[in-house]
């Protein structure tokens, strides 16, 4: 399999795509997507990149895994393919869009339209193995995608950090606060949601009133 990623990030990324643990994750990688079945295909691994080049990142969203099950992943967090039916946690992040600016629960759950509006829909670690959730952690890539988020806080001014849940709110080490918006609510999930910790965030809302105020477009987050 071969992997690329959109060269504005290559470039960006450079430092971490020579250092030692990578070329071993994907060492790992290639023999995991040998002997096994993973997702998102190989060629959707960077998606979330290849939508959002770093230059048009406004917003970040951090998931942790993929999904796991077969036509969810497709290399952006908390989204799935249009027709596949939309997991719990997508559920109420569609039901909290919808209280917060009023946007009907939408049909679809492909999040591309956000990728391409400068969403960077990223999740900690880029690949799993089917049927088994966090199968591909611990092996860099949370080394890799912590870079990522350094990186961002550190070359750009202005981007709104939405971090959901507790994996999520470990992130914000990484970001400076000086330079950057930072979001937190608990995570979508019905475990969390349910018990107070998601819904009435406010973050679309929130979102959108930061980039209006600091001269960005807004995001239309209507799908």
């Amino acid at each position: 399999m071969a992997l690329s990623i959109h060269p504005h990030w290559e470039n960006l990324l450079q430092e971490a795509f020579e250092a030692p643990y990578f070329q071993q994750l994907i060492g790992f990688v290639k023999s995991a997507y040998g002997s096994n079945r993973c997702y998102p295909p190989g060629k959707l691994i960077f998606n979330a990149f290849d939508l959002c080049p770093p230059e048009q990142t406004k917003v970040v969203i951090l998931g942790q895994d993929p999904y796991h099950g077969p036509g969810q992943a497709h290399g952006l967090c908390f989204s799935v393919p249009e027709g596949v039916s939309h997991p719990p946690s997508l559920v109420n992040i569609f039901k909290e869009l919808e209280k917060d600016i009023g946007i009907p629960y939408p049909k679809r759950g492909d999040l591309t339209p956000w990728a391409q509006q400068g969403v960077l829909l990223l999740n900690a670690t880029l690949t799993v193995q089917a049927h088994s959730a966090g199968s591909h952690q611990n092996k860099g890539w949370e080394t890799f995608t912590d870079h990522v988020i350094q990186t961002l806080s550190q070359r750009f001014q202005g981007i709104v950090f939405l971090l959901w849940g507790g994996y999520a709110k470990q992130k914000s080490k990484w970001i400076d606060p000086q330079k950057h918006k930072v979001f937190t609510a608990g995570h979508p999930s019905p475990l969390s949601a349910n018990r107070g910790y998601w819904f009435g965030n406010g973050h679309f809302s929130k979102t959108n009133d930061y980039l209006t105020a600091t001269g960005k477009a807004p995001i239309d987050w209507a799908l």
